[in-house]
């Protein structure tokens, strides 16, 4: 995924946030209307304040406290109005981000989650936390703190200056001769935090990228003794972070004291203008305490619409990552339709050719079948295919040519949920959730309850392990299933494919990995699984598979050789030598 260009603004990507407003559309209407009202609330303080200050000084002051006294009423009501105003309006925007943001990350976690494993083998998962956690929460602020504010303060100029010129044009044209050195600084400090933004979201995808992967494996980090090598490395994406944002900052604290010092130059035109207009008697001081709070009330929004015009750059910066990602082609076409409550689990591939990239064939033409309730199992040394094959059975890939039935039916014509709910998957690596043992099993599926879940761990032979844990099937495992054992994980894993009572089982080197005290603990847990259900065994040990109904052997993804165990071993070929080699192997080790 490439990083956004250098366009001033990008429209086509803002076009696109403001689609998710059409939910809210009422939010969003009545955010404009209260800055429309905040707008024209605006003046009103400084002409009350320069009428307060004249008339007073005209009545004196006997009829002039009272007077005072109700015109500051009004201002305080006045001010009070626009203060409530205001915080309604920060509510609604900060909603309105909210809402959004929501509906955008339900959307882009849904879009990560129907996307094929090839996505995940090339996309670091750093950079798809940083999409759906930092880049969506800076697309809130386009809302709460962008968007809304800039529509706010627009107004507010526009407002504030039209009464100016309405109220004393002279004034008013003094006031805004600093404009053309402002308004050509706010077009430099654009250009220049612009590309420095688009800088800070790549350095924060980096980061996190790094960090992800380095914290996961750590284990081999300190195995291999890289601490300072891997430290050095993170000193050097963290620099480059820290540069990224003291550039930012650079260019705000020049902007910044340069609006001040324009603005105080404005003040000081009108302090003197008006002052030469008092000693001839064409000005007061009410005239010069309304021009100053006009000239800050015009500034101020100024100096906040370049800061949130960047914030609003920024979630639009955001926002194209985000849309990139949306649009990302990869995602499995759920063209599908038949869905059958169970399936037989009858499986025939015809004439199968698989490639990860282009045609760099993995598997090359395979053909073979297998009957319902049997047991197959696929052997060959590394990266023969045989895992590729588990892929593209249950669409975690795509097949490029041939067939694959599934009850003689092609596995497309399927939708994905009833194809993954007759295929249950044991992997040699088991993955589990920081989570209890009983959600690890159930994966939250409401039909699987504890009874279901204890039936399962008996029939398994994994009940006694399961108790002994403290608080049992609540226990949690932690990361990755760290608090057990290989062997102990392994049979949640059984369980957890047990109790999906699947049409077809895949055990994907699921016995590799195991230590000696649970290996017959695991053989009769594969017995129990296997009962009466299509199976697919993948095994490098090979006594695990002599009971197999059929063996397939690859060799560079092409089927070389199948039988039965006996057949294979009489054909004097490729499996027979597999089997010499292992077995040497383990009289040495007997030895």
């Amino acid at each position: 995924m490439s990083e956004p260009g250098g366009k001033a603004f990008d429209f086509k990507a803002f076009r696109r946030v403001l689609e998710y407003l059409q939910p809210y559309k009422k939010i969003a209407w009545l955010t404009f209307i209260l800055s429309i009202l905040m707008a024209a609330f605006a003046p009103l303080s400084p002409v009350l304040i320069r009428y307060i200050q004249d008339a007073f000084m005209q009545l004196g002051k006997t009829e002039g406290m009272p007077f005072l006294l109700k015109t500051c009423l009004i201002l305080f009501l006045v001010l009070s109005a626009r203060s409530f105003i205001q915080f309604v309006n920060t509510y609604l925007a900060s909603l309105l981000g909210q809402h959004i943001i929501k509906d955008m990350r339900i959307k882009l976690y849904k879009h990560i989650l129907d996307m094929k494993l090839q996505f995940f083998d090339r996309t670091p998962v750093g950079t798809l936390v940083t999409r759906v956690t930092s880049d969506i929460e800076t697309i809130a602020e386009v809302f709460s703190d962008g968007l809304v504010v800039i529509i706010n303060q627009f107004l507010v100029v526009i407002v504030i200056m039209v009464v100016m010129i309405v109220i004393n044009w002279k004034l008013a044209l003094l006031s805004l001769s600093v404009f053309p050195v402002l308004l050509f600084a706010t077009y430099l400090f654009q250009r220049a935090t612009r590309k420095s933004f688009q800088e800070v979201r790549i350095q924060v995808a980096r980061l996190n990228a790094f960090v992800q992967e380095h914290i996961t494996g750590m284990s081999i980090v300190q195995v291999f003794n890289r601490e300072k090598t891997e430290l050095d490395k993170f000193r050097q994406i963290n620099n480059s972070h820290k540069v990224a944002n003291i550039r930012s900052i650079w260019y705000y604290s020049i902007f910044f004291p340069l609006v001040d010092i324009l603005s105080s130059i404005a003040i000081a035109i009108i302090v003197w203008w008006c002052t030469r207009g008092m000693l001839k008697g064409t000005e007061t001081a009410g005239t010069i305490t309304e021009y100053v709070l006009f000239i800050n009330l015009l500034f101020g929004p100024i100096r906040q619409l370049s800061d949130k015009f960047n914030t609003l750059q920024m979630g639009v910066v955001a926002s194209d990552r985000i849309f990139k990602l949306l649009d990302t082609s990869g995602n499995i076409q759920d063209s599908g339709t038949l869905a059958p409550a169970k399936l037989k689990g009858k499986i025939k591939f015809e004439d199968v050719f698989f490639a990860y990239q282009n045609e760099d064939w993995v598997l090359k033409g395979v053909n073979f079948d297998i009957e319902p309730g049997k047991t197959l199992a696929i052997v060959g040394a590394t990266g023969a295919g045989k895992s590729s094959m588990i892929n593209i059975l249950g669409r975690f890939y795509e097949y490029q040519k041939g067939s694959i039935l599934l009850d003689d039916t092609e596995i497309r014509s399927y939708t994905i949920e009833t194809l993954r709910k007759n295929i249950a998957i044991v992997l040699q690596d088991v993955f589990l959730f920081s989570d209890t043992i009983s959600n690890n099993i159930a994966l939250y599926n409401k039909d699987i309850t504890l009874a279901h879940i204890q039936a399962a761990a008996e029939a398994i032979g994994a009940e006694s392990f399961i108790e002994s844990l403290p608080g049992g099937y609540n226990y949690n495992v932690r990361e990755r299933g760290n608090m057990l054992s290989a062997g102990q994980r392994q049979l949640v894993s059984f369980i957890r494919a047990y109790v999906q009572n699947p049409a077809i089982l895949v055990l994907d080197e699921a016995t590799s990995s195991i230590d000696t005290e649970t290996e017959k603990l695991i053989q009769t847990a594969i017995e129990k699984l296997t009962e009466h259900r299509t199976s697919i065994i993948i095994a490098h040990r090979l006594a695990t598979i002599q009971r197999a109904d059929k063996i397939l052997v690859l060799d560079h993804g092409v089927v070389v050789e199948s039988g039965t165990h006996r057949e294979l071993l009489q054909k004097d070929g490729f499996y027979r030598k597999l089997y010499e080699i292992q077995f040497q192997k383990e009289e040495k080790l007997r030895a």
